[in-house]
């Protein structure tokens, strides 16, 4: 039998050189899921060994010598189907099908169709066949690369980094101001008041199926976009009930070796404990306990996720998915240094041999999702999303500061508990609406809380008896409180029409138009009260690690210290009136985009309108009368992409479009947020960007699971802002327009590659991938531009700079080792990622001083993934191999200035899990 199948393919083959040949072509769908393509299926001529598999789009094509088959389409889980088919020379035959689950049991439906949305060849399948420009990184490549977060996971893409020691990300060299963040095409709020995009951080992978960026724009997204928009598409179950649980445990290098891990008592270890402000402060000392606790610093994880699909009557069908996890870890900054405030000749107010950063930090982050699948036209999804983040952290500087402590006898503290709960609730819906026409609709409600109870900071200088607190000025000694709350609603419109339908019943043009709007309400408020040692009792002898001593009720009473605000002390009326900002911004914007398919041409030309309004209102030190501001903008914004197929295996993109950057709340409102080393203050004469972008991208798949591109891009930006140094005593940072234009331009390569297939079973292989991005950035910088439109007096140290967040080079490399056995369901995946990214402006030099410059480092990490049976798995990953020194420095004319120094130590984490 097989003799006979063997001569019969070889037949067909060997004749076909001889003869013209016919196509059998057409789309396979699931009628188990709302009639969406089914990628990955089987389909073959019965009797031979000829056939192929569906595509991402489920679209499949077959050429064959003329004759009568029968074509056998199958996928696991579902009721085969044959239909017989003739084939004539010189011309295809169209055959569409629908598979369904049919008497097969749901749990074998499922296990395909979960993981292709989440696996690297459906997603480099999806990017080669789609229209617009597209790149996404699955859960798949994520966990093979031991990625445990969405900030790192978007650094494992082309031209993305990532802040140190923040969730902030640069695209294209382009930072916070310029990037966008949702999840399923919906908005989503920053955690953060001085930040436009929420700390990508707390976003475990775990809930995710997989992550889009798109830094091509189109108009169906909102305007405000220059670098790119991530976009996290959360979990959709479909498959047989499962249960997953894991545990794992965590340790930093540099957290063990720390002699006495301590942090301020108060906080539990929950992540969900909260200070208020105390009764009666500026009469009474009911604050909290200065003292130190000391901590085991081992972190830990637990999670628990299910899943389970339900057949509802003949036609609909219920998915479920939940997952609940929580996770701490500790971390520490070693051989650290810091300085602050430097001049342009080198002169340093603040120079601290000895700098340090400890931290216990927790993320707790449940999610469900509810998919229901009415018929096959209409489906519906619900997404609920809660995540609540804390950060305990012990900051100690030491060493010279001018006027407190001239002989380097310093000492600065500063304690902080960070918390912040974001709730995500979504509704999405998908209705087909005939043969040509679908309606996709989505409404989300988002809350964010960020709270910042009771920082503390103490500064201090060491004599011969002891340390003194320092009395120069009342803030050196203080409590801070902090609330940010804001409210979001979004809704998302969008209907398809297909026009001018083709011989094989695919159509060559699409109309889409629709609706987005946002509208985003901010209440932000903070107090600080002030700690000042009275005339006759600022030299008394105090134990830094035990301030409850001096701090209390008794000597309050006896008038050792008096609490003040900004405003003054009890015996002013309005003393306790926090400094508050509130913001409100509507937009509301409109689009069409034209699809049409001229061959191997496809062409995309969209244009979008919007409305954009912000309004600041603000009562704070700076205006204590109060005070507000306006903004608003119409914005008109054409998009043109185009794509020409040049074989079955390259494309040629193009891309341009006109978009705008808007200001942030906290960066028009006249507010100050003192930090130890940098003060930060709005400015309300701040205004919008104008951007304009351009993209030519060649992209070639050899094979399912490699790929090769190369990408020239360019941006030109009108009114660019920046952060930057504003003449003042204490040398304040701003935000301002800085010049009348800047522009970027570089370079992007990808390489994936399957090295070796040791067998052909395919269960011993070799795979690597690189990227890597070059780009050079300029802007203009006028000094006369910034006294101008503003009430600041800047002088910038040069005439044009870098953009800030700006790296010349930025390369990630990963080379993979896949193992398997026991008919798979056992395995080991070995991986070493490499990430690099070369010198990059943090802000921009005024008065002399030169540019603060963070300086290149590459990172190393090792994963582990192994299955040990079908149903137990463990992971081991180590994290910063090389564990390099991170530098920041002030390039001045005179010579580079150290500013910033540490090392972050090594990561070892081990998870086991098992899956019932």
């Amino acid at each position: 039998m097989k003799f006979k199948l063997l001569f019969l393919t070889l037949f067909i083959t060997a004749v076909s050189f001889s003869q013209s040949k016919g196509t059998i072509a057409g789309v396979l769908t699931d009628k188990d899921t709302n009639n969406q393509s089914l990628p990955f299926a089987n389909v073959l001529i019965k009797g031979t060994n000829i056939g192929t598999n569906t595509d991402i789009d489920g679209k499949y094509a077959i050429t064959i010598l003329p004759g009568k088959y029968t074509l056998q389409f199958s996928f696991v889980g579902y009721e085969s189907v044959e239909v017989p088919v003739t084939v004539v020379a010189n011309q295809t035959v169209t055959l569409n099908k629908t598979l369904g689950s049919g008497s097969y049991k749901l749990e074998d439906v499922v296990v395909r169709s979960t993981v292709h949305r989440e696996k690297e060849t459906a997603l480099l399948l999806d990017q080669k066949n789609a229209v617009v420009f597209k790149q996404s990184i699955g859960y798949q490549e994520l966990s093979r690369k031991g990625v445990n977060d969405v900030a790192t996971a978007v650094t494992k893409t082309t031209g993305i980094s990532k802040q140190e020691g923040s969730g902030n990300i640069f695209v294209r060299g382009l930072g916070d101001r310029y990037n966008s963040t949702t999840m399923n095409g919906l908005p989503i709020p920053s955690n953060d008041p001085e930040k436009k995009n929420i700390n990508l951080e707390i976003f475990s992978t775990d809930i995710l199926e997989y992550i889009s960026i798109d830094k091509v724009y189109s108009s169906k997204l909102y305007g405000d976009f220059a670098g790119g928009n991530v976009d996290i598409v959360s979990k959709d179950y479909k498959g047989k009930g499962f249960i997953r649980v894991e545990i794992g445990s965590k340790i930093n290098t540099n957290s063990i070796n720390e002699n006495n891990f301590t942090l301020q008592k108060g906080p539990n270890g929950s992540g969900f404990s909260l200070a208020s402000k105390p009764a009666n402060p500026l009469t009474q000392y009911n604050f909290g306990s200065l003292q130190l606790d000391n901590k085991t610093p081992f972190g830990s994880s637990v999670g628990i996720s299910g899943g389970k699909s339900f057949n509802v009557g003949t036609e609909s069908k219920l998915n479920v998915f939940a997952n609940v996890a929580f996770g701490n870890d500790y971390t520490s900054r070693s051989e650290g240094s810091a300085k602050g405030n430097v001049n342009g000749n080198g002169v340093v107010f603040k120079d601290f041999e000895d700098y340090s950063l400890i931290s216990y930090n927790t993320n707790f982050t449940s999610m469900a999702n509810i998919g229901y699948k009415i018929n096959n036209n209409n489906k519906i999804n619900f997404n609920s999303v809660f995540i609540n983040t804390s950060s305990q952290s012990k900051e100690e500087y030491a060493g010279f500061i001018v006027d407190i402590a001239n002989n380097g006898n310093g000492l600065i503290r500063r304690n902080k508990y960070e918390r912040n709960s974001l709730f995500i609730n979504q509704l999405l819906g998908e209705h087909k609406i005939g043969e040509r026409s679908k309606l996709n609709w989505g409404v989300s409600y988002n809350m964010i809380k960020g709270d910042m109870p009771d920082r503390t900071q103490n500064i201090f200088r060491e004599e011969s008896a002891g340390f003194v607190l320092s009395s120069i000025s009342a803030p050196d000694n203080h409590r801070y409180f902090q609330k940010l709350k804001e409210d979001e609603a979004a809704v998302n419109i969008s209907y398809d029409y297909k026009f001018n339908k083709t011989e094989d019943d695919s159509y060559k043009g699409k109309f889409t138009f629709g609706y987005n709007g946002r509208f985003k309400a901010r209440d932000f408020e903070a107090t600080q009260y002030n700690f000042k040692a009275n005339q006759g009792f600022n030299g008394t002898i105090v134990d830094p690690n035990n301030l409850d001593l001096f701090y209390n009720q008794e000597n309050f009473s006896n008038g050792y210290f008096d609490i003040t605000t900004f405003r003054g002390g009890f015996q002013v009326p309005n003393a306790l009136q926090p400094q508050t900002y509130n913001g409100d911004q509507f937009i509301n914007g409109g689009f069409l985009n034209t699809e049409y398919k001229f061959n191997k041409l496809t062409t995309v030309l969209g244009l979008r309108g919007e409305y954009i309004f912000q309004k600041v209102d603000w009562n704070t030190q700076l205006d204590p009368d109060g005070g507000s501001n306006e903004l608003d903008k119409i914005a008109f914004l054409p998009s043109v992409t185009l794509k020409y197929e040049l074989n079955e295996k390259q494309n040629l993109r193009f891309g341009f479009s006109k978009t705008y950057t808007l200001p942030q709340f906290k960066e028009r409102a006249l507010f100050v947020y003192e930090d130890v080393t940098e003060v930060k203050v709005g400015n309300p004469n701040l205004y919008a960007s104008d951007d304009y972008n351009f993209d030519l991208k060649w992209e070639m798949f050899p094979k399912s699971e490699e790929l090769i591109s190369v990408t020239a891009f360019g941006k030109y930006i009108l009114n660019p802002m920046n952060e930057v140094t504003i003449a003042s005593s204490t040398n304040d940072i701003s935000f301002i327009n800085t010049g009348d234009f800047g522009y970027v331009a570089g370079g992007e390569i990808e390489y994936r590659k399957l090295l070796f297939d040791f067998d052909e079973s395919n269960s011993k292989k070799l795979s690597a991938g690189i990227n890597a991005s070059y780009l050079y950035s300029n802007q203009d910088l006028s000094t006369e531009k910034v006294i101008r439109e503003t009430d600041y007096n800047v002088v910038f140290t040069n005439e044009q700079s870098k953009f800030t967040g700006a790296s010349d080079l930025l390369l990630n490399a990963d080379i993979s080792l896949l193992n398997e056995w026991n008919n798979k369901e056992s395995s080991l995946n070995t991986t070493l990622a490499y990430t690099y990214f070369s010198d990059r402006v943090y802000a921009i030099g005024t008065n002399d001083k030169g540019n603060l410059v963070d300086k290149s480092f590459g990172s190393l990490d090792f994963i582990a993934k192994s299955k040990l049976t079908k149903r137990l798995g463990i992971d081991f990953v180590v994290k910063n191999l090389l564990d390099p020194t991170i530098n920041r420095v002030q390039e001045n004319r005179s010579g580079d200035v150290n500013v910033l120094s540490y090392k972050k130590g090594l990561l070892f984490s081990v998870n086991l899990n098992y899956q019932f």
